[in-house]
């Protein structure tokens, strides 16, 4: 989940108004995919072409990007794939696949918390997150919640606490 992070903060940086995050096992085919897609500001062929370089960065703080180009690695080390898309103006769309029996593939860990953290942290931007285990799917669209609280922050501990357990619950009645 620690590249997803790094992913969702690209989106962050390029200004996504709307970032859905989709992940999904196939236990059948022993197959790990996730999609992280936003309507951020994009980026043209030319740098998506360059996007794998880790000497490649739009950061004027350090002169490496590592987060894709690692990512790259650990799924293609897994018998995996990266594949990023984009275009200027219209957002990005990267998807990883890995085989999801890997001895090496690391875990999802806390999906619930990890979240969380995104939706109190970026409470500005529209998350939707989907989790599919064959067959089974649980989704989650932060949008209704924040129409209904009618202002009330997300940091306020019940509605973190109510946050917390729908989305555990969530990921949990769609894990095998």
């Amino acid at each position: 989940m620690l590249h997803i992070v790094d992913v969702v903060q690209n989106s962050v940086r390029a200004e996504a108004k709307t970032i859905e995050i989709t992940i999904e096992e196939d236990l059948r085919n022993d197959r790990l995919k996730a999609t992280v897609q936003d309507d951020g500001m994009g980026m043209d062929e030319k740098m998506v072409a360059r996007i794998s370089d880790p000497f490649m960065t739009t950061r004027t703080t350090r002169k490496i990007g590592l987060g894709i180009p690692l990512f790259k690695a650990a799924a293609e080390a897994c018998n995996g794939s990266l594949q990023i898309t984009s275009a200027p103006g219209q957002g990005t769309r990267l998807a990883v696949e890995f085989q999801r029996s890997h001895i090496d593939r690391m875990p999802l860990g806390d999906l619930a918390g990890t979240l969380l953290t995104f939706l109190i942290t970026y409470s500005d931007i529209h998350w939707l997150f989907c989790y599919k285990v064959n067959e089974r799917e649980f989704v989650f669209d932060d949008e209704p919640i924040k129409k209904e609280l009618e202002g009330v922050p997300l940091t306020e501990p019940t509605i973190l606490a109510f946050l917390r357990e729908l989305l555990q619950e969530g990921i949990d009645e769609v894990t095998p």
